[in-house]
Order: C-alpha cells, then sequence, then structure tokens
C-alpha cells in the first residue's frame, strides 16, 4: 500500500539550503563531454555516468526551463557504477551501471542498471537481475529542481533547488508562475516530498527484470492534473526524406546518418506558422531566438535534401523583414557576433539579408515551385533594394552599417546576393537585373585593385579594409567564402570576385600549414597576431566555413587542397561519435592526437550538421537547373573517398541518386520522370 511522508531523514538538508549545480563561478558552463539529447524544444543534458547531479546544464528542459535537475538513482542503499553512456540517437540516451547486492557469492555483480533517457521527458530506469533466486531489492530515485531559465543556468546564475510538493504518483514545483510535475509508472511506494525522494521495492525474478517509467512534463500554473499538452515549437514532420550514403568509406555513411539525426532534433516551427519549419543555431547555447545567418546558411547546405526546409526558412525570416521607407528597410534583423581580435563584431542581420536572395535562387534551381519562389520573390527584392541603396555604385559595403570596416566576406556576399538576384529578377521578368549586374562588375573591379596585398609568397587577399583606408592583412577563413560564388541555370556557377590567378593562390592557403590545422580549417592562420586554438574567429576550427572551402575548392577545380580538409573534418567527426560540433580547436595534427573540444561550442549545432552534409553531396557534383528541365553531375575526378552512392536526394522534389565511381566518374542511378542528365 502506498504511503506518502511528509518529513524526510534528517540526512537531507532543508530545501532553501540546497542548491543545484556545484558551487562555480558565473561564466559559461562547459558541456563539452555532456551527452545531450536534443527534440526541440525539450532537451536533457547528462554527464556519462547518467546520474543527474544539477551540475552545471545537467537537467531536462523544455521551452528554455529546466524542468529536472536532479535525477539520482540508488538501489539497495548504493549507487550504480558507471559502465558505459551514449547517444543512440539524436534524442535519446543509454546508460548502463551495476550494483553489489547481498546475493553477490563473489566479485561478480548480479544486478544490471540501465537508463534510457528521451529528450521529451522520459526515462526508464531497468533492473535486470541474474541471480538463481528471487531478489528484493530497494530502488530509490532523488529528484530536485529550480526550474530555472536556460540562460541562468547556462551562465551559472540559477537559483536554489525549490521545496517538492506530492502530486498523484510523483512529485511537483512550483515557482515563478511556472510548474514540473514528475510522475512515476509503477507508483511509488513512499514519497518523502521534503527529501524529493521516490522509493520502490523492487521483485527480480531469476534472470529477470523489473522496470519503473519517469515523465517530466511542464504544467500550467494552476493545473490540477490531466494531460498536458505539448510545448508549441516541436516541428510536426521532417521536410526531407531519408538520405543514405554508402562506399568505400564507412566514415561517410556514419556522419550523414548522424548530421540528418541532429538537423532532425534541431527543427522546430515558427510560432506564427506552424506549416513553417527552420532550424534552431545550437544546443544548448543558441536554441531560444531564431539565428537568421545561421538557418539561412543550414538551409541552403542542406538544399541537396529537398527545399522544404529552405522555404519554411524563408518565410519566416520574411515576416520578420524590416518594413518602411527608412535606410533599413528590406533588412533583415540580426545580432553582432564577435569577430576575433582584429575586427570590431559583425553583423549577422546584414549577412542574413544577402544571403536570401541566394538561398531564394538556388532553392528555386534545386526545383522550389514557382508559385512558391513568386510569393517570396517580393522579400528578395527588398533584400536587394536595401544592398543597392546601401552600398554605392562600385563601392564597398560595410559591415556593420554605418561605419564599420569593409570585410572581405560580406563583400563576397554581396557579390553573390547581387549576381544570383539578377538572375532571379531576370527569369521573372522583374526590374533592376542590369543595374545590380552593372555594380556587381564595379566591385569585382574595385575589389581586385584594393583588396589584396602582395607579398613574398604570392600575395593574400585582405581580412578587411577600414573607411579610413587602412588594410587589414591577418589571413582566416573568411577568406574561403570568396570561393563560394553560387549556383546559376545550366549547371553554371557565377562568376567570382578574384581572378584565375589570385583563386589558384587562395586555393593554396587554404591547402596550406597555416590554414589547414589537418582537423579542418582554421579561423585564423597559426602564424597570425592574435591566434588562438580556442579563438572563436581567431584559431578555432569551424566546421561551417570549413566545408564551404571544400565545396569552394572542388567548384574551382582544386580537388588536392579540398581533399585534405575533408580528410581531416572526417577524422575529427570519428573523434567526435560522427556528431560534429559547431567549432573545436585548431591546434596542429601530430601523429596519434585527437582533435581538442571547443569548451563554450554548441554541438548539436544546425552548421557543423549542414555543413557536413555538404562536405558529403558535394563529392557527388550535381549542378540542379529544374527550371530548364535538366540537372548536371560532375564530381570531382580524383574521388577523395573512393566509391561513394548518395541515395535518398531529392531534385525536383522527387528522390534523386548518384554513385561516383573511384575513378570520378558519376552516374545518375534515380531522378525525377522528365529531367535531362547532364555529366
Amino acid at each position: 500500500m502506498q504511503s506518502i511522508a511528509t518529513g524526510g531523514p534528517s540526512v537531507h538538508r532543508p530545501p532553501e539550503q540546497r542548491r543545484t549545480g556545484s558551487v562555480r563561478a558565473p561564466g559559461p558552463q562547459p558541456v563539452h563531454d555532456a551527452l545531450i539529447c536534443v527534440a526541440l524544444p525539450a532537451l536533457v543534458v547528462s554527464g556519462v555516468h547518467g546520474q543527474l547531479d544539477g551540475q552545471g546544464l545537467e537537467g531536462f528542459y523544455r521551452s528554455g526551463r529546466r524542468l529536472l535537475a536532479r535525477c539520482r538513482v540508488r538501489v539497495a542503499g548504493a549507487e550504480p557504477v558507471p559502465l558505459q553512456g551514449r547517444l543512440l540517437a539524436a534524442d535519446r540516451a543509454r546508460f548502463v551501471g551495476t550494483v553489489r547486492t547481498g546475493a553477490d557469492a563473489g566479485p561478480d555483480p548480479v544486478v544490471t542498471v540501465e537508463r534510457l533517457r528521451e529528450a521529451e521527458g522520459v526515462e526508464r530506469i531497468t533492473l535486470r537481475s541474474a541471480a538463481v533466486r528471487e531478489l528484493r531489492v530497494p530502488l530509490e530515485v532523488v529528484l530536485g529542481t529550480d526550474l530555472a531559465e536556460l540562460g541562468a543556468v547556462a551562465t551559472g546564475l540559477a537559483g536554489p533547488e525549490l521545496p517538492a510538493g506530492v502530486h498523484a504518483s510523483g512529485l511537483r514545483w512550483s515557482a515563478r508562475g511556472a510548474q514540473s510535475v514528475v510522475m512515476a509508472d509503477p507508483p511509488p511506494g513512499d514519497v518523502v516530498a521534503s527529501a524529493g525522494l521516490l522509493r520502490w521495492e523492487i521483485r527480480l525474478p531469476p534472470g529477470g527484470s523489473r522496470s519503473v517509467e519517469l515523465r517530466v512534463r511542464p504544467e500550467p500554473h494552476g493545473a490540477s492534473g490531466g494531460a498536458v499538452a505539448p510545448a508549441p515549437g516541436r516541428a510536426a514532420a521532417v521536410p526531407w526524406g531519408e538520405a543514405t550514403a554508402e562506399g568505400d568509406d564507412p566514415r561517410a555513411a556514419a556522419l550523414l546518418a548522424a548530421s540528418l539525426d541532429d538537423l532532425r532534433a534541431l527543427l522546430v516551427r515558427d510560432p506564427e506558422r506552424a506549416g513553417d519549419v527552420h532550424l534552431a543555431a545550437g544546443i544548448p547555447w543558441r536554441c531560444g531566438q531564431l539565428a537568421p545567418a545561421e538557418a539561412l546558411w543550414a538551409a541552403r547546405m542542406a538544399l541537396p535534401l529537398g527545399v522544404r526546409l529552405a522555404a519554411g526558412t524563408l518565410r519566416t525570416l520574411a515576416r520578420g523583414q524590416v518594413g518602411g521607407a527608412g535606410a533599413d528597410s528590406g533588412r533583415i534583423p540580426g545580432p553582432l557576433r564577435h569577430a576575433g581580435p582584429h575586427l570590431p563584431p559583425g553583423c549577422t542581420g546584414i549577412e542574413a539579408t544577402l544571403l536570401f536572395p541566394v538561398v531564394l535562387a538556388e532553392a528555386r534551381r534545386w526545383g522550389l515551385p514557382e508559385q512558391e519562389t513568386e510569393a517570396l520573390l517580393p522579400a528578395a527584392e527588398r533584400c536587394l533594394a536595401w544592398l543597392r541603396h546601401t552600398a554605392a555604385e562600385g563601392d564597398f559595403l560595410a559591415d556593420p552599417v554605418p561605419g564599420g570596416p569593409y570585410r572581405c566576406e560580406t563583400q563576397a556576399h554581396a557579390h553573390r546576393a547581387a549576381v544570383l538576384g539578377a538572375d532571379l529578377l531576370e527569369s521573372h521578368g522583374r526590374p533592376g537585373a542590369a543595374e545590380l549586374r552593372g555594380w556587381a562588375e564595379a566591385l569585382r573591379q574595385r575589389f581586385r585593385d584594393e583588396f589584396w596585398t602582395d607579398d613574398l609568397g604570392g600575395g593574400r587577399p585582405l581580412t578587411a579594409l577600414t573607411p579610413g583606408g587602412g588594410r587589414i592583412p591577418h589571413l582566416g577563413c573568411a577568406a574561403a567564402h570568396l570561393l563560394d560564388t553560387g549556383l546559376l541555370g545550366g549547371g553554371r556557377y557565377a562568376p567570382g570576385l578574384l581572378d584565375k590567378v589570385r583563386t589558384e593562390q587562395l586555393a593554396r592557403l587554404l591547402g596550406g600549414p597555416s590554414l589547414d590545422s589537418g582537423w579542418g580549417l582554421r579561423g585564423l592562420g597559426a602564424k597570425e597576431p592574435g591566434h588562438n586554438p580556442f579563438g572563436h574567429r581567431s584559431g578555432a576550427v569551424r566546421v561551417h566555413e570549413t566545408a564551404v572551402a571544400v565545396a569552394g575548392l572542388l567548384t574551382a577545380g582544386y580537388e588536392n587542397e579540398a581533399a585534405g580538409l575533408l580528410r581531416g573534418v572526417l577524422d575529427a567527426a570519428e573523434a567526435f561519435g560522427h556528431r560534429l560540433p559547431e567549432m573545436y580547436a585548431g591546434e596542429q595534427r601530430t601523429a596519434g592526437s585527437t582533435p581538442l573540444p571547443h569548451p563554450a561550442a554548441c554541438r548539436p549545432a544546425a552548421v557543423a550538421a549542414a555543413g557536413a552534409v555538404q562536405l558529403l553531396t558535394a563529392l557527388a557534383g550535381v549542378r540542379p537547373d529544374v527550371p530548364a528541365g535538366g540537372v548536371t553531375v560532375r564530381p570531382p575526378r580524383s574521388a577523395p573517398l573512393g566509391e561513394l552512392r548518395l541515395t535518398g536526394l531529392r531534385v525536383a522534389e522527387q528522390p534523386f541518386a548518384v554513385r561516383v565511381s573511384r575513378l570520378g566518374l558519376g552516374m545518375v542511378e534515380e531522378a525525377a520522370d522528365g529531367l535531362q542528365l547532364r555529366v
């Protein structure tokens, strides 16, 4: 018979004296070695041992609030000895441990404890016995929470643990207009509210098992019980098919599977339009508000999976575009972003504004229906109008505006937007294409005259120019964006800002030891002043920029340099269990070394997962032109990973499969009816 106790053992401190987490100075809490399960808006952060202590970011979260911080299991009065903790999928983890009981006749434990943990708020605890007789073992679960906001937890500013109250077959916590409930099945035999303790007496038959399931849910303040509606924001369906990779290098299949799993976990609905989905930037630091630039980059790199993600992202951002007739009209808002030791913070809103027409133009090439393209075209026109009004004829684009420096990558983004935007406008009979092409041509000429510094090594592109004429020459990964020119019709790529000779020099620099760490592309060259292997923009390897570099190098024909960077990222991915973080340390690779994680990196991260998709699909060389009814396949002749087969891609919103032989020959195995194939 169930009994409910309101008092607990004296060894438990009063709730007002207990705090979740350790005594750590306020600041970002480390999560690089944590197991993070994600199914936004829900997630759970765990240590590899499986016990939730409330240390750092540990706990179950939903919609940015920590519903449960502590979940400690004791069996027969002892905590399980942890044996293994690992992710089963992006939203699930498994922890295994053993405990010794009085039935253990020798050194071998007979009771195994398995914990299956799901991001949605489910934990299933299973005890398994290998004893030859029935065992009776007490199972205790100690629970607690602070109901703190994720931002406060992430910076080490969570409040004290809250007192619990009894709720049906579990416990409830309430504070600041929020409530959290933990329900147990089967119901516990004892509930000690003041200690947050649930207790069962478990009978284990010989060779048998018994399970207890805990469900963590938010509850509207004042609710009296019953089912809790799912929190808004969870994406109802995945906007792409089941893509797979197979071939000579098994890492390709593992990386693609893990990356798609991460992308699924990061999908969220637009609260204004439930049918539109986009990707959150990353877990745990950037899963709140929409990050426009990262969402667009991820959607663009994931276009080989289909156009539905790009369409949902574009529609969501179009609704937030600045209106009116002011200087910011047409711009997509976005926060400033740290840019390293040599530059002031850059504006992600400018980057997103320039990406918007590019993503729309390329999504159309991949098969976005004309009706949807035309519906989004006015927003793209407003982005292009902002560009033309902000940057004078032949002038560079400042970032941020006004008064910011002229950044190398911003000029690349602006040039690509003008060229692809002109193509988009012309294809729909809209005015302004000639003016955009003229502006792009003038920018190319001025960029080649002023944005390059010569040296004994062959020269390099400048990182930035200041409005006063100062030159910032430090070599960094931002230069990789100069190779990312954008896809036009007929399988062609747009012209770039660099001529052929300087493109060759840039390829040599990207593949050289200063930028290529052996694990991917450094944010800042190893010999540059201010280089820091852990610097967010000053030396760490960012998967996104490495993917941009690899794709650009392959397009330009520099396959050896691309292959070196590609293999480095694949090796790093293997070291990270194929779940690539947003970034990792740019220390030089040596024999027997492994990449060092970055303590503040998001993992999973949208641009890292989508970047892995781009890295692999770039090896197939698929260049679609659905409006013209064709698709070109031109893989690199060197076939860096040997034979590779990609299935489940989508062109014209129909399944597309391609095989690349060891000789670098491409063969389309599946495509939409009526699509003309070119190699």
